[in-house]
């Protein structure tokens, strides 16, 4: 059986390590990406969920999550930030996988099964 794959989207080199860490020791395979660019140039496949930064230079975590809803409709995307002016935005708090930094890594783990779980549930009712 086949790991999942956790694509993580940021531009902080240090979140990047410790969300590689984090997702490694919970058994799941990890593509790090310190931009939207970097991840769009690889393409979508192969990719089991998606846990990107909001506030980044060029492409933010909203345009990447727009991008990934078209491209993979199917795709979980988390969105989290350091930043408490987006945090508070009316837009953000209806956004079910949003995370603040920092967050407990044991809820972020848990959300992540969860979305894994329900993706597969639905994939074997489609089948």
């Amino acid at each position: 059986m086949r790991k999942a794959v956790v694509a993580v989207v940021d531009d902080d080199p240090r979140l990047l390590e410790s969300m590689e860490d984090l997702l490694e020791s919970a058994g799941y395979g990890v593509c790090s990406f310190a931009s939207a660019q970097a991840l769009l140039g690889r393409g979508w496949s192969g990719i089991d969920l998606l846990i990107t930064d909001i506030g980044m230079p060029g492409t933010d975590g909203f345009e990447l999550r727009d991008l990934a809803q078209k491209a993979r409709p199917d795709l979980p995307v988390f969105l989290i930030t350091g930043r408490h002016e987006i945090a508070d935005q009316n837009r953000v708090r209806r956004i079910t996988g949003f995370f603040r930094k920092p967050f407990d890594a044991q809820l972020l783990l848990a959300a992540v099964a969860n979305a894994l779980a329900d993706r597969e549930m639905e994939g074997e009712n489609e089948s």
